[in-house]
This record gives C-alpha cells, sequence and structure tokens, in this order.
C-alpha cells in the first residue's frame, strides 16, 4: 500500500488555526490534499489531527480521518517522524500492509503532484527517503550573526577570500513533503543522511510559512505563480 500522511495538529502558536486558515479561497490544508489527490498514486490519503474542525475539513475535501492523533503526539515537541509512525501503526492494526509512505505538510501550498510522482520514482531507485530541496537564496558560507553589542560575526571565517562561485553549494529541505519507506519510518531513521535522495525544485516554489509575513508573502507568490501557469 502506498499512503499519504498529512499532519495537522489544532495547536498552531505563530499563526493560530494556520492548517485551515483560508489561503488564495481554500482551507490550507486543501492544496495539500489535493495535491495527494492529483498524483494518482495513493491508496489511502490519511490525516493525523488532534482536532475536530481541522478533522471536519479535511473530510470535506477527500482525506480519511480514521482517528484522532493522542495528546502525547499533538504537543509542540513532537517530531514529524513520531507522527508518522504513528499513523502507520494505526492502519497496519487494521489489516493493511503499508510499503511507502509520503508524509506531506499540511501548510505546503506549492506542492505538485508531478514533484510527488517523480520523487516516489525515485523512492523506487533503493532510497530510505526522497525529499524535494532547494539552493539557498544566498551562499550560507558568507552568512554572520550580530553579536548582543551590535558587532557582526561570520559563521564560517575561513571562507571570507572565497570567491562566490568556489564556494560549496549548499541545499535545503523546501519543506513540502517526506517520501519513505515504512520500515525506515517505522525505525525513526533520520532523514538527512546518505540513505536519503534530495529531488531538486525551483526555489521560487519554496516558501516557509511560520509568520504573518510569510503568510502575505506565501498569497503573493501563489497568485503570482498561478498567472503565469494561466498564460503558459
Amino acid at each position: 500500500m502506498k499512503l499519504a500522511i498529512i499532519p495537522a495538529r489544532g495547536g498552531s502558536k505563530r499563526i493560530p488555526r494556520k492548517n485551515i486558515k483560508p489561503f488564495v479561497g481554500k482551507p490550507m490544508i486543501a492544496w495539500s490534499i489535493e495535491a495527494a489527490q492529483q498524483a494518482c498514486i495513493f491508496d489511502r490519503i490519511v490525516v493525523s489531527t488532534d482536532d475536530e474542525e481541522i478533522a471536519e475539513i479535511a473530510s470535506e475535501y477527500g482525506a480519511e480521518v480514521p482517528f484522532t492523533r493522542p495528546a502525547d503526539i499533538a504537543d509542540d515537541f513532537t517530531g514529524t517522524a513520531e507522527v508518522v509512525k504513528h499513523a502507520i501503526q494505526y492502519i497496519q492494526s487494521e489489516g493493511d500492509q503499508v510499503e511507502d509512505v509520503c508524509c506531506i505538510y499540511a501548510t505546503a501550498p506549492f506542492i505538485r503532484s508531478k514533484d510527488v510522482q517523480q520523487a516516489y520514482q525515485e523512492l523506487n531507485n533503493g532510497w530510505s527517503y526522497v525529499i524535494p530541496a532547494c539552493e539557498f537564496n544566498a551562499p550560507i558560507f558568507r552568512s554572520f550573526q550580530q553579536n548582543t553589542d551590535g558587532s557582526i560575526e561570520m559563521f564560517y571565517p575561513d571562507k571570507f577570500t572565497c570567491r562566490t562561485q568556489d564556494l560549496p553549494e549548499a541545499l535545503h529541505d523546501a519543506g513540502q513533503f517526506y517520501w519513505g519507506k515504512a520500515a525506515a519510518w517505522l525505525e525513526l531513521k533520520p532523514f538527512f543522511t546518505r540513505d536519503t535522495y534530495a529531488l531538486r525544485i525551483p526555489a521560487w516554489r519554496v516558501q516557509d510559512i511560520d509568520t504573518n509575513d510569510d503568510w502575505r508573502r506565501a498569497e503573493l507568490m501563489f497568485v503570482g505563480l498561478e498567472a503565469l501557469e494561466t498564460k503558459e
């Protein structure tokens, strides 16, 4: 069985009710559910939530909500892998054999079904996980911090004299989805190892949404991308 799991707890702090807040005309989680549906590769699309309203909206958009997430894994400290592991174990307790699992974040409106499909193809090449990733917008080896007295200090002073084109390429997690073998999830195997493949996607389709400023930027990006895709 190929399973999509969308974690969506109700207690988001920085943007209250973030998972179901309207985003360009739909509850935010709806974009993730629809991307999973449009990929046409999942046997089941399951939302893991502790919140009745989120469960109701997820069901309206066609996802399953077969259980209520326990309180001990619905706090601010529980990681994604633990939530996915619980969902896999629940589904398998019903008698279904789970082989491949894609964790799709509920706040990933830029997710594309074609990326989900391509990542799954890569997973079948022997990887434990496949994640979408993109380049940083600026060279991280030129980054610096500001001290309490206002002065600055480079994180990598040994790279100061390097030309930008000579610096190592650095990628970051796009924060949209993680494909993984069920066994890897159940073992809580770390993501960022040599057993994980990075599917490259363009940085202009990536935006973290953790603050109200992020939200506004994401909406503007989304509308702009829709306009460009419509012209094409």
